[in-house]
C-alpha cells in the first residue's frame, strides 16, 4: 500500500469515527435525563435540629421548631422537587424513653419510618462520646437494611478540630453509608447531603405534584404554628401538656380590603395552674402567643388573618387515648 492510499484510509477512517461519534453524541442527548424520587426520614434525639434540618432542606418552613425538646409529635412530610428529582422527608419525633401514651406515640412514629423509606438520616450532635441513647439507635439501626447517612449537625458551634474525632467515633461502628458534617442553622454542608441522598434514590417518577412543599393541611400547621409560640414563649413544666385544636377557619371576602381567615383555636393544658400560666396576668401572655402566631399564619395564607384563642383543660390528656386521638395523635394509623 502506497503513503498515498495509507494516507486515504485514514482519512475516510476518521471521517466514519467524527461520524459514529456524532451519532452517538445526538442519541445521549436524545436520551430523557432519569430522575430520582424515594423517601427519607430523620430521625434522632429530641432537640438535636430535626425540623431545622428539614425546614433548610426544603427551602421554607413547615416543621416548627423550638429550643426544648420533643417538639415534633407526629410524622411530618414534606417534599423537596428539583432538577434532580424528588425527596420526601418524614420529620419524626425524637426517640426517647416514653413514661406517657403520648410519648410512647411520638416514639413508635420515628420507628415505625425505618422500614418505609430508602434512607436514613440520623441526626446527631458533634460530641465526642456516644450516650447510652446513642448505643440504643445504632443497636436499632443494625436492625434495618435502609443505608444510613450520620449527620453531624450544630458545626457552627464548635471548632473543625473537634470534628473529626466525631467523624472518627461514628466510622468505627462501621454500619453508615456516609457521616455528613452540617449546620441546619447556616446551611453549611447541607448541598452535599442533598447529593448523597439523591445517590441512594432509585430512579422514579414524583409522588406528588412540584409545587407541593407539604401533606399537611393548612388547618393542621395553623395549629402547629400556635403551638410552636407556646413553646418558644411558655415556661419549661408546661408546654409538654399542650395540645392544640382548630375550632374554625373560614376565609371571608371584604368590598374592597382583600381576604381575611377568621381562625378560632383552642389551646389545651393538663392542669388549671397551667392554664393560669398559659393566660398570663392579664390574658398578657395569650394576647402574646396570639400575636406572633397570626403574623406566621397570615404569612402562610397571604391574607389577614383574626385569630382568636382560648385556654381549656383536660386533665391527664397525654394517658388518654380518647382524648390523644381527638388531638390528632392516632396510633392506630401510624
Amino acid at each position: 500500500m502506497t503513503d498515498k492510499t495509507s494516507i486515504e484510509v485514514n482519512e475516510v477512517s476518521e471521517e466514519i469515527s467524527q461520524e459514529v461519534s456524532q451519532e452517538v453524541s445526538a442519541e445521549e442527548a436524545s436520551k430523557p435525563v432519569l430522575k430520582k424520587a424515594g423517601f427519607a426520614t430523620i430521625i434522632g434525639r429530641p432537640n438535636v435540629g430535626k425540623s431545622t434540618l428539614m425546614n433548610r432542606m426544603i427551602g421554607q418552613k413547615i416543621a416548627i421548631t423550638s429550643y426544648k425538646p420533643q417538639t415534633t409529635r407526629t410524622k411530618i412530610r414534606t417534599i423537596y422537587t428539583g432538577d434532580e428529582g424528588q425527596i420526601v422527608f418524614l420529620d419524626t419525633p425524637g426517640i426517647h424513653e416514653s413514661r406517657t401514651k403520648l410519648g410512647a406515640y411520638m416514639v413508635k412514629a420515628a420507628k415505625g419510618t425505618l422500614k418505609e423509606v430508602d434512607v436514613i438520616l440520623w441526626l446527631v450532635e458533634p460530641r465526642q462520646k456516644l450516650s447510652d441513647e446513642d448505643k440504643a439507635i445504632i443497636e436499632l439501626l443494625k436492625e434495618v437494611k435502609t443505608p444510613v447517612i450520620v449527620v453531624i449537625n450544630k458545626i457552627d458551634k464548635v471548632k473543625k478540630a473537634e470534628i473529626l474525632p466525631v467523624i472518627d467515633l461514628f466510622s468505627h461502628e462501621g454500619v453508615f453509608h456516609e457521616i455528613i458534617p452540617v449546620s441546619a442553622r447556616t446551611g453549611d454542608g447541607v448541598d452535599q447531603l442533598m447529593k448523597d441522598i439523591f445517590e441512594l434514590l432509585p430512579v422514579g417518577e414524583p409522588f406528588y405534584d412540584e409545587d407541593m412543599v407539604t401533606t399537611q393541611t393548612e388547618r393542621e400547621i395553623a395549629g402547629e404554628i400556635v403551638r410552636e409560640k407556646a413553646l418558644r414563649l411558655l415556661q419549661e413544666e408546661v408546654p409538654h401538656g399542650i395540645a392544640v385544636t382548630i375550632e374554625s377557619m373560614k376565609m371571608r371576602s371584604r368590598k374592597g380590603k382583600g381576604d381575611i381567615c377568621d381562625i378560632e383555636a383552642s389551646i389545651i393544658c393538663e392542669r388549671e395552674g397551667h392554664k393560669r400560666i398559659v393566660i398570663g396576668k392579664g390574658g398578657e401572655m395569650l394576647r402574646k402567643i396570639g400575636t406572633d402566631a397570626r403574623k406566621d399564619i397570615e404569612n402562610m395564607l397571604q391574607c389577614q388573618v383574626n385569630l382568636k384563642l382560648w385556654v381549656k383543660v383536660r386533665r391527664d390528656w397525654k394517658d388518654d387515648d380518647t382524648q390523644m386521638r381527638s388531638f390528632g395523635y392516632d396510633e392506630r394509623k401510624l
